[in-house]
């Protein structure tokens, strides 16, 4: 008669140290069990390593070999003879970020309890960073009645963000979350500190002037080319030597610098879509080896600006288009481009983007996107991505080593 296997799972517990699996799977080997699944984590130090095997030996003989392997490197371990292993492994659907500073136990409940309350469960939990944010990273399939859309999961846990004080990035798992391969960013309040047209009426002694008109915009409450000219009109008179000056003052936003090295490292291909002025912004994306650049171009006559723009007014619909042409010259589809931005001028961009993240953004901008991040620092974008701060940190130390810059809190 043929000997039916028996399933044991083994999950073994204890600190992490160097021979640990070995010497369980040694123990496996003596009794001539077929692997069936295998996981293993390590977090803060501690190890916790699961096994599923099939067994057609006595299963309490292996129980006892493998209980005196683990005795043997200083480690518990639960053995469960007859475990269930009938059901596939479930195929997340989606993935989801939850970032903080920090993070609390209420906040990441609170996540839990709203996922199961729309029939989503939670295959695995990572985490992703703990500076200058905490992040986690939950592989989910939402399979319930409650989730028909990818905006319904990004509509229920957007109230928990917003009640419980986090960032929520939602994103489709697989293949296509892997295969991002095009980032563009918005510049003024996204990639650098402040406004350059603000910048520059400062010159003019019309800051506060310029600025009221570029909130409005920002919010959506009148047209952005409106609003750009209207803003240039100010600069009329000024000396083009201006346009250095202000380039020179430029802040680029926390964690920027380390985002689009760590995603040219990756292989990204990483551009600006900009309601500035060229001729401010070439100086940055030449330092940050940028691959493509549109912005709007200032009309200097005699060395003097005029107060107007030339060419195509790059507004709402033409950060769109750019980043359209941006993904072709690349050769990548949209479904493999990242948009982020801050205003309503970057609606239509992120929306064709594969993924659109609003980057501390006006409500009208959140509304549409993939991903609200509202901590002030660039480089959460890379874990939302699923690229963590380890990794970030070890491909760092390859290149010389970046020193952490503590945050005040």
């Amino acid at each position: 008669m043929k000997a039916t296997a028996t399933t044991v799972l083994l999950t073994v517990t204890g600190p992490d140290k160097p021979g640990v699996t070995s010497a369980i799977f040694a123990a496996l080997t003596r009794h001539g069990v077929n692997l069936l699944d295998v996981e293993q984590v390590v977090i803060r130090g501690r190890l916790t390593l699961g096994v599923l095997v099939s067994c057609k030996d006595d299963p309490e003989a292996l129980q006892e070999s493998v209980e005196q392997a683990a005795a043997t490197v200083g480690m518990n371990v639960h053995v469960e003879v007859g475990a269930d292993h009938s059901a596939a492994h479930a195929i997340p659907t989606h993935v989801v970020v939850v970032l903080g500073r920090p993070v609390t136990a209420r906040a990441f409940t609170a996540v839990a309890r709203k996922l199961a309350e729309v029939g989503a469960n939670i295959e695995t939990i990572r985490g992703v960073a703990d500076y200058p944010v905490t992040g986690l990273e939950m592989q989910v399939t939402a399979a319930g009645a409650s989730v028909r859309s990818d905006a319904d999961l990004r509509s229920a846990l957007a109230e928990v963000a917003a009640r419980e004080g986090v960032d929520i990035a939602v994103e489709r798992g697989g293949l296509a979350r892997r295969a991002k391969r095009l980032i563009v960013f918005d510049v003024d309040s996204t990639l650098i500190q402040g406004e350059v047209i603000e910048m520059l009426a400062a010159r003019a002694g019309k800051e506060a002037e310029v600025r009221a008109v570029t909130e409005s915009a920002m919010r959506g409450e009148i047209d952005f080319a409106e609003s750009l000219h209207q803003r240039v009109a100010v600069l009329a008179g000024l000396p083009a030597s201006i346009i250095d000056e202000v380039g020179a003052e430029i802040t680029l936003t926390p964690g920027a610098r380390t985002t689009i090295r760590t995603l040219r490292r990756l292989g990204y291909h990483c551009g600006v879509v900009s309601g500035g002025f060229r001729q401010v912004i070439d100086g940055l994306a030449h330092e940050l080896e940028l691959d493509f650049v549109e912005a709007n171009t200032l009309e200097i006559v005699d060395g003097v600006l005029t107060g107007r723009v030339v060419g195509t007014v790059v507004d709402r619909a033409e950060k769109a288009l750019a980043l359209r042409r941006f993904a072709a010259q690349a050769g990548v589809g949209l479904e493999q481009t990242v948009a982020v931005g801050d205003g309503a001028n970057d609606i239509d961009m992120l929306s064709t983007a594969g993924l659109g993240v609003a980057f501390n953004a006006k409500p009208a901008l959140r509304e549409v996107a993939d991903a609200a991040l509202n901590y002030p620092f660039l480089d959460a974008v890379l874990f939302v991505l699923g690229i963590t701060r380890d990794e970030v940190e070890a491909a760092d130390a390859l290149d010389g080593g970046v020193r952490r810059v503590p945050i005040p809190e």
